[in-house]
């Protein structure tokens, strides 16, 4: 199941600065529509004595018959081919070896795997994989001093350097005379790079080889930064075709293919996602939304902004097209699909992610705030599936961080009702993720003296105690995480609305003091969380201020009457023998 721009975690950032790229930890290609790097495992079945063009030793020609061979223009093709053409794994046997068994020895078999023929962006983008992660280990041998790791390693580099060089060129439309420079210094500093690196596997004075380790540490660097030019301009290239593609075309397919690939590349991280912003791709995507004709391809367009979204830059091309009113015509139109609204609602919720500074100062979302807004309510009102109700929450969660007026809103909408009434559903609320945006919403709520009342109408006292207990199903990292953020807001939103006596006095009714000493007393029902445990004092301090015959002495002497700091570092430092 997705999850949206989160209110309680931070948003979907970048993975470091192209300058970087190079110098980077290696990093899962996932997208859909490209075959993934990690899968280049499975297809390592590359006969190293293999020569371009399939053929094989047993194929090459006897010396009788080699003249009347090379008088054949295919030959001779090959043969020229063959000048601008390495063979990595060739390359790697013939002038480093011994190739070590060590423990990363297996990993080298990753790089065997060729990209696909004609595709440039799967070349750039695997080939970018695979120098960044031999740049990156280059970098860990060199730390660890091991010289012949890291001469083998470079000429390695320098293979796949090559390669990716000659093989963008041989793809590639044409070739910019700035692309020329740098391929020749990215070119020349691999060279320097081998040559420094095979100097120092003869060297035994150890501080010579200190003060040449300096000199190697900066010509990697220096290759990095190279290299991550290189590719950023090779990538932008490539999302500009993408764009004019989309611009230029009418054909249903044609687009729909060209978004997918834009998508796809939106999950290699906020680098392309900043590239395809200023390069038009968020005016292409909303150009697509505002057509009729393609009315089949919006989810699969709004998808793609709401990833673009997680950066500056396409947030302020978002604004400058107006594509919040946009966005307000898709969520108000009842005519469009509910997949068509719902990715319009996780556009909405990345725009408006609480973690995004840059998100705060998006001054045409409040013009259009209502109308989102209602249509949200809606959505959540009338999701037939998890996803959906978790999206359009998640975007509303967001929206009430953004702005104040928001609750008031929800407030005349009846927000409240309709929320508490989808956790009984389990259709709709059946993760932690979902009940997170829920949490949210309410404790943003609370701070209106008039949701108090709602709250208990609708037994929402009960609910919230019920979220007190939240546990995690599977026990991955994502999911404890949001148990304990579903806790901690569920104790604020518990603390908050005891300010009114009534709703006070029922959560005491319906134990929830007891649940919070629990919590506070219980490192493991927390999961040791701080936030979740300073939340629950909070909120029984405002409990026991309403109804203080509700506590034991004990509880009251170390849980209510100290410092709230006392408090803390008294529950924190508790082993579960002591409870």
């Amino acid at each position: 199941m997705r999850r949206p721009p989160g209110n309680g975690e931070a948003a979907s950032e970048g993975r470091g600065s192209w300058g970087l790229w190079g110098q980077q930890e290696a990093r899962r290609l996932d997208c859909a529509g490209h075959d993934r790097c990690g899968q280049a495992l499975l297809q390592i079945g590359i006969n190293m004595m293999a020569l371009p063009g399939g053929r094989h030793l047993d194929s090459i020609p006897l010396p009788g018959q080699r003249l009347h061979l090379m008088q054949v223009d295919s030959v001779q093709r090959w043969m020229e081919d063959l000048k601008l053409m390495t063979e990595c794994e060739c390359m790697c046997v013939l002038q480093a070896k011994p190739i070590s068994l060590e423990e990363d020895a297996q990993s080298d078999l990753i790089l065997a795997g060729g990209p696909g023929p004609g595709d440039p962006l799967q070349l750039l983008l695997k080939r970018g994989w695979v120098i960044s992660t031999e740049l990156r280990r280059i970098g860990q041998k060199l730390a660890q001093d091991r010289w012949a790791r890291v001469h083998s390693m470079s000429v390695r580099l320098t293979c796949h350097a090559r390669s990716m060089v000659s093989e963008y060129s041989a793809v590639s439309r044409s070739s910019s005379q700035e692309m020329g420079q740098i391929e020749k210094l990215l070119m020349e500093k691999c060279s320097e790079l081998s040559a420094i690196t095979e100097r120092c596997l003869q060297v035994e004075n150890e501080h010579v080889l200190k003060s040449m380790k300096a000199c190697v540490s900066e010509t990697l660097s220096t290759l990095g930064q190279h290299f991550g030019q290189l590719l950023e301009l090779a990538l932008t290239r490539e999302v500009q075709a993408l764009v004019r593609k989309i611009n230029a075309s009418d054909n249903i397919y044609t687009t729909e293919s060209t978004t997918g690939n834009l998508f796809s590349l939106t999950q290699e991280g906020a680098p392309l996602c900043r590239i395809i912003a200023k390069e038009g791709g968020v005016v292409a995507l909303f150009k697509v939304c505002r057509q009729d004709s393609f009315r089949c391809l919006y989810p699969q367009a709004l998808r793609t902004l709401a990833s673009i979204c997680c950066v500056e830059e396409g947030v302020h091309q978002l604004e400058k097209v107006d594509g919040v009113l946009c966005l307000a015509d898709i969520l108000t139109d009842d005519s469009h699909s509910e997949a068509t609204r719902a990715e319009a609602a996780a556009v909405v919720a990345q725009v408006t992610s609480p973690h995004l500074p840059f998100t705060q100062h998006l001054g045409s979302f409040l013009e259009s705030m209502e109308e989102i807004v209602t249509a949200l309510i809606k959505l959540c009102q009338e999701a037939s599936s998890g996803e959906v109700f978790l999206l359009a929450s998640a975007a509303l969660a967001n929206i009430t961080f953004f702005d104040t007026m928001a609750c008031e809103m929800l407030l005349q909408l009846n927000a409240i009702r309709v929320l508490l009434e989808a956790c009984s559903d389990k259709q709709r609320v059946d993760t932690p993720y979902t009940r997170d945006q829920i949490v949210t919403i309410l404790a943003n709520m609370s701070v209106l003296e008039q949701c108090a009342s709602d709250i208990i109408q609708e037994n929402g006292v009960q609910l919230i105690m019920g979220m007190l207990s939240e546990k995690p199903r599977s026990g991955t990292p994502a999911e404890v995480a949001a148990c304990e953020r579903v806790q901690q807001k569920a104790a604020v939103t518990l603390a908050r609305l005891s300010r009114d006596p009534e709703v006070a006095r029922e959560a005491v009714r319906l134990s929830c003091m007891s649940r919070l000493i629990e919590l506070c007393r219980s490192p493991s029902e927390r999961n040791s969380s701080d936030a979740v445990l300073v939340a629950c004092l909070a909120a029984l301090r405002r409990l026991a201020g309403v109804c203080p015959e509700s506590l034991q002495d004990s509880d009251f002497q170390q849980l209510v009457q100290p410092r709230l700091v006392d408090s803390f570092l008294l529950c924190s430092n508790m082993e579960e023998s002591f409870v």
